[in-house]
């Protein structure tokens, strides 16, 4: 009898490089674990920079699925970890300028209800919904496809660092992300089925090369936020911002496959979300992020940064996503060869 093993899993392949650090990262990352140059940046906006954002991910991903051919022990290198403490610093210096800086609230669910319910313009998906091509759709499929076919991983970095209340909300939400312990009901796998059923690439880390900076920062800011244990209420603020305001747009979004042609599996990701988000609003906020802020020194404007930095970020992609698109233009970088 002959035992056939099963296929091992490899990362996705190295992102092309988008300036001079990332290009010499990208050149190291082929080999054994060494020195790495010193870094200059270009002086842009961090969170329009292309060469900062994607040196971030290529730093980032060494702590998910990494990529295929690069050394794992890269994941802790000194040099790698100091190359992305200096992309870090003008990322978060960005991120204070983009939200400014507030007084810690009294009541966090309080303050975290009239954050998400401060209405500014038409939502992304809401647009979607009424407007959208099936180009359009299929491109906003993609640049979610960054953070969605790993939903929730980052978020998980902040088990461990949390205690109490606040951990096992934090570990209620996960449970459902993760499908219950059903793999074919895991958020991220429902996702990859919505892009089967609109003909998209859904391999891990398929299209990193053609979003743009202000993409990778919104998945670069989770993992910077769950990697660094000063950050973890940043994390639990950005999450539960990110459960309550997640219902109304995917109800959208499912409307949006089933005008443009998806059955009911290539909409049931948002389907999902629509039911499991309505309730895992309450959970953030109160259990979660109530419960760390009340027990946390500074835990309330971690919370509140964390929230503001998620919704100001995203607010940031839809504007690329529907500028683009109102201009008659495709809001993806163009394929690039390799």
């Amino acid at each position: 009898m002959t035992i056939v093993s099963p296929p091992r899993l490899t990362g996705p392949t190295l992102p092309l490089a988008r300036g001079p650090v990332s290009a010499a990262l990208r050149a190291a990352l082929a080999g054994p674990p060494r020195e790495l140059p010193p870094c200059t940046w270009s002086g842009a906006d961090p969170l329009h920079d292309e060469d900062l954002q994607v040196t971030l991910y290529l730093c980032y991903e060494q702590h998910f699925q990494g990529f295929a051919g690069v050394d794992p022990d890269w994941e802790w290198h000194p040099e790698l970890l100091a190359l992305r403490a200096a992309a870090e610093r003008p990322f978060v210096a960005a991120l204070h300028d983009l939200v400014g800086d507030h007084e810690p609230p009294n009541d966090v669910p309080a303050a975290l209800i009239a954050l998400v319910t401060d209405p500014d313009g038409p939502s992304l998906a809401a647009h979607v919904r009424q407007h959208a091509t099936l180009d359009q759709f299929r491109e906003l499929l993609i640049h979610r496809s960054v953070y969605q076919l790993k939903e929730a991983d980052p978020h998980t970095f902040a088990i461990p660092r949390l205690r109490g209340a606040a951990k096992a909300a934090l570990v209620e939400i996960q449970i459902d992300e993760y499908g219950g312990g059903r793999p074919e009901r895991m958020h991220a796998e429902l996702f990859r089925n919505t892009m089967d059923g609109f003909d998209i690439d859904s391999a891990y880390g398929a299209h990193v090369d053609r979003v743009p900076a202000v993409t990778l920062a919104g998945v670069n800011l989770m993992s910077l936020f769950g990697l660094h244990r000063r950050w973890r209420g940043a994390l639990v603020g950005q999450l539960a911002a990110f459960e309550m305001t997640s219902s109304e747009p995917n109800r959208h979004l499912a409307a949006a496959a089933r005008r443009l042609g998806g059955d009911d599996q290539a909409a049931r990701f948002f389907d999902e979300h629509v039911e499991a988000d309505a309730v895992h609003e309450q959970i953030a906020a109160y259990d979660m992020a109530g419960r760390y802020a009340s027990d946390t020194a500074d835990g309330a404007r971690d919370v509140l940064f964390g929230a503001r930095c998620g919704l100001a970020v995203g607010a940031l992609m839809a504007d690329h996503l529907t500028s683009s698109w109102t201009a008659g233009r495709s809001s993806l970088l163009p394929a690039a060869p390799r």
